[in-house]
């Protein structure tokens, strides 16, 4: 089977004693693909080595994390942009807003939102999206610049059925991971009524991992713990989860 986690902080110092081992284990059981997205200015060097570590193995984005925008965005967004005047990278991440840690910088989080979107439509780029507790704001955002030149997904999908339907029919895909798992989540109510051809998979490694680990580190060689959870809500095999999965995400990051 073929897997692709598509959300992966592989460069976080919770891998520093195994990372090497941790991508093998993945590769071993078919996710050999592994998609990282950036968090702030700190992250990147981490990030790049780890792609020309693993050429066609991990592929980096870059973005500006709600959580890491600071009053100096204009900073932090010139930045960006100057990365992808310099090099290809496959989406533009981890970008969004997050109204669970810090309301104090809304303003930024916004206008980083914002901005990152717009520079996604000039490089037609799909975008991985943070809403923890903001997944409303998050879809009314990209309405507003759905111009047919905006895609990506919605990292940890958490809301409702109905803003499901409204991410789907902006022509983004869900991004469900080890919370599925998870008995109080209420995922699987909601996969139940949502094609999977709406879905990619991720892990959002370290964190998140999936019953049985729940609690500890996360790690990309548990996609397939998440795609057994998805078999039996979904009445499918557990390969035809891979296939369709795997394909949404390599419609979805063109490159890959």
């Amino acid at each position: 089977m073929h897997w692709i986690d598509t959300h992966t902080h592989l460069y976080s110092e919770e891998f520093d004693t195994d990372r090497t081992a941790m991508v093998e284990r993945a590769v071993a059981l078919g996710v050999d693909k592994l998609l990282l997205p950036n968090i702030d200015e700190n992250s990147i060097d981490a990030m790049l080595r780890l792609e020309a570590e693993f050429p066609g193995q991990v592929y980096a984005m870059m973005g500006i994390h709600p959580c890491y925008v600071t009053r100096e965005v204009d900073a932090q967004l010139a930045l960006v942009r100057s990365w992808f005047e310099k090099r290809s990278f496959v989406g533009v991440g981890e970008i969004g807003l997050d109204f669970y840690w810090d309301k104090s910088l809304l303003d930024q989080q916004y206008k980083a939102f914002r901005e990152q979107l717009k520079l996604a439509r000039e490089y037609k780029l799909p975008v991985s999206i943070h809403s923890r507790e903001a997944t409303r704001e998050a879809i009314d955002e990209v309405r507003q610049l759905q111009d047919g030149n905006l895609s990506g997904v919605f990292h940890c999908f958490s809301g409702t059925l109905e803003e499901a339907r409204e991410v789907i029919d902006l022509g983004f895909y869900l991004g469900i991971g080890g919370v599925v798992t998870f008995k109080k989540a209420g995922l699987d109510k909601l996969l139940e009524a949502i094609d999977l051809k709406h879905v990619v998979l991720e892990t959002d490694s370290p964190y998140l991992a999936p019953v049985p680990f729940r609690g500890k580190r996360n790690e990309s060689s548990y996609i397939p713990l998440i795609g057994e959870k998805i078999a039996n809500i979904k009445n499918l095999k557990i390969e035809e989860v891979a296939v369709i999965t795997s394909s949404n995400a390599g419609k979805l990051f063109k490159t890959l």
